[in-house]
């Protein structure tokens, strides 16, 4: 006999309920020259007014709407409208090929895209080779936007005279809600479909004190783009709780940040590595220009942040500075780097041990580190393997395809990355398995290299790529680069390296160049940098 109400976990449940218990808290989004302020009362009557225009529309329930859009409370609203009317939300990564966006969009076969203004000539160029796109939403600021689109309408115009009452229809828990892309680094981009049910469990795991730790009393800025794995779920914990949210739009740069992180009083921000660098040079530039002491907490991830830095930020702030790991696949909460009580007493290298780790695995999810033969490795923080995982919220196929044994072993994902887990249940990432260096059979992990290369205080960014040699197949090469007006010599970073690496895993020559190139989503892009550097004759070989 089932005991308890089979209740259906569904997003509506947890969207309404800031705008039920929390109307009066504030949504703050930065429009380029101007701040915009509503409230969660607001944004409810207006993510109605959205879905009763979406239904004008002929979206129906399972009916993709996509955005194209930076973090704003428009981009919230469509977050809000499109899951709970029984829609999908699709999220364009704006910062892809023009190729790769019009497959992704002919591919997940959008009906509406709902795209910001300045963002129009990104869709302008795929005009014509959409055919599943019946209508664009233009949501602008100036009012006298033009496009050769068609149909395009103007967002405000359209939700205007809409009623604020919209029911939200009962929804299958195993329905989809949302669909996220990978950005594509190998092959065609591929799709996840998140349901109601994997992102409610992620919703409500992801506030727990021993991950994000939210809570309604908190002012979060999620300067991760919506469009990035829904901004690790930061809009959707947020509202559930009514936590006053801060959007910062298009201006990501370090000045930008500060000043808002400042003007707002955040408590708790998110985002990857190359923000928090230009946060750090704003405020190494201008010191005591901003008062930033209400800043409790940032979570980074995308990427390891070098351990330099994750010391500067708490030592100069006093903030918790939180690693997280995740992947599009995982919704993409996976693991987050908590210290346990008994840590808070450790050295403070000690303590830096733990912190450079991507942490402890989500409640709910099951972590296996194995070798190529499928057997557990040690965890002993050194050994090194594949890295699967399992649970409510990861992905068990991708979308309009069968699942592969090579993804999908056994009902846990091989993420492609390769990593360690440590005696206290720490996992860190090693590398991506097709960026690790192969030197005679052992693996090198070129993540470590550029940690322990960006620990340099002269060095602005490090990418450690793996180069052909004759006798070893492959050999570690340090692409550098060192920040303006400083000087830093091959000697000196070979120096610093022998302290913490054997000699085999020393780089066999260093580099300099200007910048590291980026991917879509910021991480450094060793692609174009194995491409650039295939020819390259090692100094050894």
């Amino acid at each position: 006999m089932n005991t308890m109400m089979n209740t259906p976990l569904t997003m509506p449940v947890l969207m309404d309920r800031g705008a039920e218990l929390m109307p009066e808290n504030e949504i703050v989004s930065k429009m380029r020259d101007t701040i915009h302020r509503y409230t969660y009362a607001d944004l409810g009557r207006r993510a109605r007014q959205v879905a009763n225009a979406l239904t004008k529309l002929g979206v129906k329930q399972g009916d993709r709407v996509a955005t194209l859009a930076w973090n704003s409370y428009r981009h919230l609203e469509v977050y809000y409208a499109a899951p709970c009317m029984g829609a999908v939300l699709h999220t364009l990564n704006l910062r892809l090929s023009s190729a790769d966006l019009e497959y992704i969009i002919n591919h997940a076969e959008d009906s509406v895209i709902c795209v910001d203004e300045d963002l129009l000539p990104i869709l302008e160029k795929l005009e014509g080779r959409i055919p599943t796109v019946k209508h664009i939403v233009v949501m602008g600021n100036s009012g006298v936007w033009k496009t050769t689109l068609k149909p395009a309408h103007d967002y405000e115009q359209l939700i205007s005279g809409e009623k604020t009452e919209f029911t939200w229809p009962d929804i299958d828990e195993n329905s989809p809600m949302g669909l996220c892309y990978t950005s594509g680094t190998t092959g065609k981009p591929k799709g996840v479909m998140y349901t109601h049910r994997s992102n409610y469990i992620h919703t409500l795991t992801g506030g727990l004190p021993d991950m994000l730790g939210l809570t309604r009393a908190d002012t979060v800025m999620a300067i991760v783009p919506m469009f990035h794995a829904n901004a690790w779920g930061l809009p959707y914990i947020c509202c559930m709780l009514g936590a006053k949210q801060v959007f910062p739009g298009s201006t990501m740069d370090g000045v930008s940040v500060c000043q808002l992180l400042q003007d707002e009083k955040v408590t708790f921000t998110g985002g990857v590595p190359t923000i928090w660098l230009g946060v750090m040079n704003e405020l190494l530039q201008n010191p005591g220009k901003y008062d930033l002491s209400s800043v409790k907490a940032m979570v980074c991830g995308g990427s390891a942040p070098p351990r330099a830095m994750i010391d500067w930020f708490e030592k100069n702030l006093g903030v918790n500075f939180i690693q997280a790991w995740g992947m599009t696949e995982t919704s993409p909460l996976g693991t987050v780097t908590r210290m346990k009580p008994k840590m808070k007493d450790w050295p403070r290298d000690k303590q830096l041990d733990v912190k450079q780790r991507a942490g402890i695995y989500a409640p709910g999810l099951k972590l296996r580190i194995v070798d190529d033969a499928g057997n557990e490795v040690p965890h002993d923080g050194v050994a090194m393997g594949r890295l699967l995982i399992s649970g409510p919220w990861i992905a068990a196929t991708y979308y309009k395809e069968d699942p592969t044994p090579e993804k999908f072993p056994g009902g846990w994902l091989d993420t492609g990355d390769v990593a360690t887990l440590d005696a206290e249940g720490y996992m860190a990432i090693a590398d991506r398995s097709k960026d690790l260096v192969k030197s005679g059979g052992e693996w090198i992990s070129s993540v470590d290299l550029e940690n322990a290369i960006m620990a340099i205080p002269d060095v602005a960014e490090a990418a450690v790529i793996a180069a052909f040699h004759p006798k070893w197949q492959e050999r570690p090469l340090a692409c550098v680069v060192i920040k303006q007006g400083a000087t830093v010599t091959k000697e000196q970073i070979y120096d610093h390296l022998g302290k913490s690496f054997a000699k085999w895993w020393m780089p066999d020559d260093i580099v300099f160049i200007d910048a590291v190139p980026k991917t879509s989503v910021g991480k450094f892009d060793k692609k174009v940098l194995r491409e650039q550097f295939k020819d390259f004759q090692l100094t050894t070989a």
